[in-house]
């Protein structure tokens, strides 16, 4: 399951992060394997995601999302 699948205010804990430019710089966010995250909102065209994890609020698009497998077992 990867991140786009989560629906807003369903949490669930980072399983891994691909590799590449967004993922490198998602993981230097704090976004990493074993960190909660949720999923805040969903813009009205649902390309854009406002996401929560390790205290910090941030907007990715469902390309991006894609990149960030999840558990949902909290």
């Amino acid at each position: 399951m990867t991140l786009k699948d989560l629906v807003p205010g369903q949490m669930a804990v980072v399983d891994s992060v691909a590799s590449g430019s967004i993922g490198d710089r998602l993981m230097e966010l704090g976004c990493l394997p074993g960190e909660s995250i949720s999923v805040e909102r969903v813009a009205p065209f649902g390309d854009t995601i406002a996401i929560r994890f390790s205290g910090l609020s941030l907007c990715i698009r469902k390309n991006e999302a894609q990149q960030i497998s999840v558990k949902t077992s909290i």
